[in-house]
């Protein structure tokens, strides 16, 4: 599975990248921004992979100007509720005090509630990081009630994204320039998995007509609209 947007390819993880993840995800300022802070082994990336490979879990390896430069998470999916718990983080360092993981969360957050249909999303954040923290509270998640641990919970909607996140969408569609149409490739382990199915049924309430391509690497879902509100 790909999603395609403002620049951005978020690929589903794959078992071939989960060593790279691994060596990011082991790197100090990754490892010490996370509830877990211990160093994860191969053997334990490994059990983990084949936790996460279900229709209830969403990994996606995100990859800019064609690097591989980190991973957005989308877990404990509610097919029911239409809500997860969202989750990202840059293994390249180089990107972080750019626009980049502006890019990326919104072609994720506006994929995942416009095109995707989504209600709600959650994040995980420890009390200590609060570059992390206004990052998010940019973005429109706000901090859940009753969150006196240090690793606290945040949400986030479509109403409080559409109403905190003006100015950031309007610059990463400047940004992101032609490049702001969604679009999804589901691969043949997606259907084999039967995440792709789970998606389709979701596409089928889409409200705008969606292009549907069949290619030697795939189903390509397309946009034909962008007139998503930005306010």
């Amino acid at each position: 599975m790909k999603f395609f947007k403002y620049g951005i390819t978020l690929e589903r993880l794959k078992e071939q990248d989960i060593e790279l993840v691994r060596q990011w995800r082991n790197s100090d300022p990754v490892r010490l921004n996370m509830k877990y802070q211990e160093l994860i082994t191969p053997e334990q990336q490994q059990q983990w992979f084949h936790s996460i490979n279900t229709p209830e879990f969403n990994y996606l390896l995100i990859h800019y100007q064609g690097e591989k430069i980190g991973l957005l998470n989308d877990k404990n999916i509610d097919w029911e509720a239409r809500s997860s718990e969202s989750g990202i983080f840059l293994g390249r360092t180089e990107f972080y005090n750019t626009f980049v993981p502006y890019l990326v969360s919104v072609a994720g957050i506006e994929t995942t509630f416009y095109l995707l249909g989504w209600n709600r999303q959650f994040a995980h954040i420890l009390r200590s990081n609060v570059n992390a923290i206004r990052f998010n509270l940019e973005l429109g998640y706000q901090l859940c009630d009753g969150q006196e641990d240090d690793h606290q919970q945040y949400e986030i909607t479509r109403e409080s994204f559409e109403r905190k996140a003006v100015k950031i969408r309007k610059a990463v569609k400047i940004l992101a320039g032609n490049d702001s149409i969604s679009r999804v490739l589901f691969e043949p382990a997606d259907y084999e998995l039967g995440l792709a199915q789970r998606f389709e049924n979701l596409l089928k309430e889409y409200p705008h007509p969606l292009e549907r391509e069949v290619t030697c690497e795939g189903t390509l879902y397309r946009e034909t609209a962008t007139d998503l509100p930005t306010k």
